[in-house]
């Protein structure tokens, strides 16, 4: 699955879910480089959720764009990448089923309603939208996709930022690892 190529017009944030309740913030989060803010919104105690895909999707174009410019990249959004690739330790990349195109975990079944007065109600379900095991571990599987693609990205910033490639080199050890233990 090639997600850099995923073509995202239209990502319907208020639907789907953060640590925290909705993600509506989010564009504004990005938009003025609050990765902070993001990282507690995307993973909670090594879990992963719905917008974490997308939010890494937006961030590493982002960071694509940026790589020859590495001293223009800050630590903050380094340590965000490590919060998600620090859950891939936790979850057998081969050991599910993940959809077949990022855009799938945009399918109407997956997202939450428009309106967000029931959210409480919701989360008491078995399995609230966008939770049943299939999308649950494709979040998984998309993020630590998009965190591969992005290695040549992360060892040019390493390459060109002396300040941060020792979290880079953490950061890449983290891929390392998650690769030779599947």
């Amino acid at each position: 699955m090639d997600v850099w190529t995923e073509t995202t017009y239209n990502i319907p944030w208020q639907r789907l879910t953060t640590a925290y309740g909705r993600g509506t913030d989010i564009p504004q989060l990005i938009e003025t480089g609050q990765y902070k803010a993001l990282a507690d919104l995307i993973e909670h105690q090594s879990t992963l959720w719905q917008v974490t895909p997308w939010v890494l999707l937006e961030l590493l174009r982002e960071l694509a764009n940026r790589k020859t410019e590495p001293e223009k990249v800050s630590l903050d959004e380094i340590e965000l990448y490590i919060a998600v690739a620090s859950c891939f330790t936790e979850q057998d990349m081969e050991s599910g089923q993940p959809i077949t195109s990022m855009s799938e975990l945009l399918d109407e079944k997956y997202l939450w309603p428009v309106d967000d007065q029931e959210d409480e109600e919701m989360w008491e379900e078995e399995e609230p939208p966008g939770y049943e095991s299939e999308a649950f571990f494709s979040y998984y599987y998309v993020s630590y996709s998009l965190l591969k693609q992005a290695e040549p990205v992360f060892t040019a910033i390493m390459n060109g930022n002396d300040q941060l490639a020792p979290t880079l080199r953490e950061l890449l050890l983290l891929l390392e690892e998650d690769r030779s233990e599947q």
